[in-house]
């Protein structure tokens, strides 16, 4: 593509109608703009992060979602079944194999109780593992969706599919949706920050909180823990915070001509992330020092500062939340419990990763609510879709995983507007498939933004010839009604 071309492809309406003819369509163009700014004198542009009013009666006000990454084993959390234990080590029946497509599975795999004990709690009656002590006394507080299903069955398809809900790169996180939707309650902090734990992002990389198509100061801003949690936000050695407002203001001006010049809706997104990164200099470090916090909340959460670990994340969120953050994406690694060494099995691994976890999401529900802000606070937990009621066995039974299960898979939400002490839906004897009340990945997205105050039929974003919206462009998706409160 030469020179010409480009130019020609990067004209806005604005540069044709300046630069055609006798320039009669600018002076038009001048005269609207002249009489719009008279009608509305000393008002000024609102940035994309102004706070905007719901579209209807919102019961959240924010979101923590605290993804499991690679997909945890409900059987050995929370689903029960009795009829899986006593078929142990027995092949699984063909019924549930036929036309069935599995990751890793081949031939006939051996169905597989869980080794560990079950017990009821709260007066919901709720089954939770013994891997999960601390937070089984937590169970009249969340709902259980114990009827998930997902399309996808590989980690990064599933995982864009659950947070953007396609499963191609390209398309807006829900976390973007909601800053775009509702704009950031706090102007010097991020409407959407990300926090990573486990030693690794998750498989889909940034894509699983990237805005797509919408503006890219919607996109989630990735902290880490430490003094400088934010990559490139300090000032370089020798730039002093006056210089640094001088030289912001120069490139506001020279953006603005840009702005003014083509239009181009990225401009305006620049101006506004400059803006707020500066902001950001002061408010981001004292919302990410956990040192603040008193002793005895650090070791409710299992917190130690400056450790990158999922109970500093989940006491971060607290903060951000508390500081006004909309939406705050935990993502965790280490739930791929296939068992084909002892970093992903079910015997020696999986009860490490539930001690990371226990304590610091029972401390995250009730320091909440201890706080007031469970009320106004949607916590989420799940994986991107659950594991088989088969074994996946290497060397014998020594080291044993369950293999990924698009099916059947459980999730909770607690807090704003959500029912307290509540199961929904069921699966079959052993696990397998939904036996009633399923709810999709694109329901789940759907009842997020109701919460939050959003249609999410209505909440659109036009680009590049196309309607897009967080649910998919068919008919179908709910709001599982059911579980609010």
């Amino acid at each position: 593509m030469n020179l010409r071309e480009l130019q020609i492809q990067n004209q806005t309406r604005r540069y044709f109608l300046r630069h055609s003819g006798l320039s009669l369509g600018a002076i038009a163009l001048g005269q609207l703009s002249r009489s719009t700014a008279q009608a509305s004198p000393g008002r000024a542009d609102p940035g994309p992060l102004t706070p905007k009013a719901p579209s209807r009666p919102a019961r959240a006000k924010s979101v923590i979602y605290l993804h499991m990454s690679g997909g945890p084993p409900q059987h050995e959390l929370f689903e029960w079944k009795p009829k899986l234990r006593e078929l142990h080590r027995q092949d699984c029946p063909q019924e549930f194999l036929k036309g069935q497509r599995f990751a890793f599975i081949r031939g006939v795999p051996k169905l597989f109780g869980t080794p560990y004990s079950f017990a009821r709690y709260g007066q919901s009656g709720a089954p939770i593992s013994e891997l999960l002590p601390l937070f089984s006394q937590r169970a009249d507080e969340v709902t259980f969706i114990r009827s998930m299903v997902t399309p996808e069955f590989n980690h990064a398809p599933a995982e864009l599919f659950l947070h953007t809900g396609n499963n191609r790169p390209g398309h807006a996180s829900i976390g973007a949706w909601a800053t775009y939707g509702l704009g950031s309650i706090n102007q010097n902090l991020p409407g959407f920050m990300v926090l990573i734990s486990g030693g690794a992002d998750p498989t889909p990389g940034i894509s699983a909180w990237g805005n797509g198509p919408l503006p890219s100061v919607f996109q989630g801003v990735q902290c880490r823990s430490g003094s400088d949690p934010i990559l490139f936000l300090n000032d370089p050695p020798g730039l002093s915070r006056s210089l640094r407002r001088e030289s912001l203001n120069a490139l506001r001006e020279l953006n603005e001509l840009e702005l003014e010049k083509l239009g181009d809706p990225e401009t305006r997104t620049r101006i506004a992330q400059y803006e707020l990164a500066y902001r950001m200099q002061i408010s981001v470090p004292e919302v990410m020092d956990i040192r603040r916090e008193p002793q005895k909340t650090l070791e409710a959460y299992g917190a130690q500062p400056g450790a990158a670990s999922f109970a500093n994340n989940c006491l971060l969120a607290r903060r951000l939340v508390e500081s006004g953050v909309r939406y705050v994406q935990l993502f965790d690694w280490g739930w791929d419990c296939h068992g084909g060494n002892e970093d992903n099995d079910l015997i020696k691994h999986l009860p490490k990763k539930c001690r990371e976890i226990d304590r610091p999401m029972a401390a995250l529900l009730e320091d909440l609510k201890r706080r007031g802000l469970l009320d106004e606070t949607l916590v989420i937990w799940g994986g991107e879709f659950g594991r088989t009621p088969m074994s996946q066995e290497y060397r014998g039974l020594k080291l044993v995983g369950r293999d990924h299960h698009p099916h059947s898979f459980t999730m909770w939400l607690a807090g704003a507007g959500v029912k307290a002490g509540f199961g929904y839906g069921s699966t079959d004897e052993l696990g397998f498939f939904v036996a009633e009340n399923q709810v999709s990945v694109h329901d789940l997205q759907s009842t997020v933004l109701h919460l939050l105050g959003l249609d999410p039929e209505g909440l659109v974003y036009r680009s590049q010839g196309l309607n897009h919206r967080l649910i998919g462009p068919a008919d179908g998706p709910r709001v599982v009604q059911e579980i609010l409160s």
